[in-house]
């Protein structure tokens, strides 16, 4: 089961876990994802989502916001190309569905009303395959 969503609480305050502060030797990625783990969830776009996800990040609170934005657009982008979000749920490893069996059956159905207007074709091979995967199952 997810845990409840907290829109207006941050990664930190609902994992109880702070990490340090960027510093100077980051990489752009991580200093990003460090900065936007103290930023409450509700207000996170859809990039934002999608770069955290992609980097196993608050997992539990952000794949059910992200399949929200998905239910409503499944080719939601952020600043990488139509779908990136979709994608970055779908090259998950298959165990986070697993331990959240519900988010699967709706990443399923999603995915499946995807397939009747080919639009898979333009995610990447990886994004591709796992969601045959996922619809084969």
């Amino acid at each position: 089961m997810t845990p409840p969503l907290h829109r207006d609480r941050s990664l930190e305050e609902l994992e109880h876990d702070r990490w340090p502060a960027p510093s100077a030797d980051d990489t752009r990625l991580v200093a990003t994802a460090l900065a936007l783990r103290s930023r409450p969830i509700g207000e996170l776009t859809v990039e934002d989502m999608r770069l955290l996800i992609r980097q196993d990040i608050g997992l539990p609170y952000l794949l059910p916001l992200a399949l929200e934005v998905l239910r409503d657009n499944p080719m939601a982008e952020g600043h990488m190309y139509e779908g990136d979000l979709l994608s970055a749920v779908l090259t998950r490893n298959p165990a986070v569905w697993t331990e959240f069996p519900e988010l699967g059956r709706e990443l399923r159905a999603i995915v499946s009303k995807l397939t009747g207007v080919s639009k898979l074709t333009g995610l990447p091979s990886d994004a591709r395959q796992r969601a045959e995967r996922l619809l084969a199952q």
